[in-house]
């Protein structure tokens, strides 16, 4: 499985290819912005690129800012709005309005020795933080300091200091319990939208790297797997087997853990017997609430596809509470 990898790292593999990068990152939006503030792209000195600051609309202007500013070796704060003319061409199509930094990583950016600070963070699972003066003219990295910014996983603009907070938190990480139908589909929607797959299932003839390519296996029993990975607040645990063997010592570490999202296969009979077992086990009525049971939006799901979207939709409604 490779590695999730988001646009500081793909600065890091070009720059070690002996290409330079530049860094655009949205910091500021206004209306009906297509992307979040703290939504990046990376820009090679090739013009290659990858990432997103705008549903498209704006993507080659900032290709083109971004070679210049490498070209110069200074930083740039570009604005776009909606077009007078042709919205397509270099603006939003939305109506809405953004700002973007753009960075080249060396000479008048962000230092090749930040960034590699900032990719070992991230590898780490260590929630970091990038300042950065909107002038270009400060920088630094820091772990403390914005509790809020990172428990919402929110960057944003300090006005008092015209400063740019871009919080990098752990990548998401979905772990799956049993390594059935459901989790065939669930698993590759999930990476879509940038969780880092594991799948748990002790019976080899399930858990397969052949079934799941582009996750990581482990043949164990869930309790010793779950604390070999490690479950923290950017985890989401989801328990496909409906079976006490399997689920329960998954419960067990999870509803101990910090983990954000906790979701379990099974019907409303199903889930009251497992509430009995846990509080058999000691777990207060408050703690066993956390699990959602029948896992999944009830969106009138049929088959595992359409189960495995009404999961990850329940996955994302949780990640996104204020």
């Amino acid at each position: 499985m490779q590695p999730l990898s988001g646009a500081p790292e793909q600065a890091m593999a070009w720059i070690r290819s002996g290409k330079r990068a530049a860094l655009a990152t949205v910091v500021e939006t206004w209306g009906s912005a297509p992307r979040r503030v703290g939504a990046q792209m990376v820009v090679s000195s090739d013009g290659e690129m990858e990432g997103s600051v705008s549903g498209g609309c704006v993507e080659g202007a900032v290709v083109l800012e971004a070679l210049e500013a490498l070209e110069e070796g200074e930083t740039k704060l570009l604005e776009y709005g909606i077009s007078d003319g042709d919205a397509f061409a270099v603006g939003l199509a939305c109506g809405g309005n953004i700002r973007v930094l753009v960075e080249p990583i060396g000479e008048g950016g962000m230092p090749l020795d930040m960034l590699e600070g900032l990719v070992e963070a991230r590898a780490a699972r260590t929630p970091i933080a990038y300042e950065v003066s909107l002038d270009g003219n400060s920088r630094a990295i820091v772990s403390e300091g914005h509790k809020d910014r990172f428990r919402k996983d929110r960057s944003g603009v300090e006005d008092e200091s015209n400063t740019f907070i871009a919080i990098h938190n752990p990548p998401l990480r979905l772990i799956v319990v049993g390594a059935v139908h459901i989790a065939q589909a669930l698993v590759p929607m999930a990476q879509i939208a940038g969780f880092d797959p594991f799948v748990v299932d002790p019976r080899e003839a399930f858990g397969s790297q052949a079934r799941f390519p582009d996750a990581r296996v482990i043949n164990d029993w869930p309790d010793v797997a779950l604390g070999d990975v490690g479950v923290d607040t950017r985890t989401a645990l989801v328990l496909l087997t409906h079976d006490p063997k399997l689920d329960d010592p998954a419960l067990h570490v999870g509803l101990r853990s910090g983990a954000f999202y906790i979701g379990a296969l099974g019907s409303k009979r199903t889930h009251a017997a497992r509430i009995e077992r846990l509080s058999e086990a000691g777990f207060d009525p408050h703690t066993i609430a956390r699990i959602n049971g029948p896992v999944g939006l009830d969106i009138g799901a049929a088959g595992p596809a359409e189960i495995a979207v009404s999961i990850l939709a329940q996955m994302i409604e949780e990640l996104r509470k204020p």
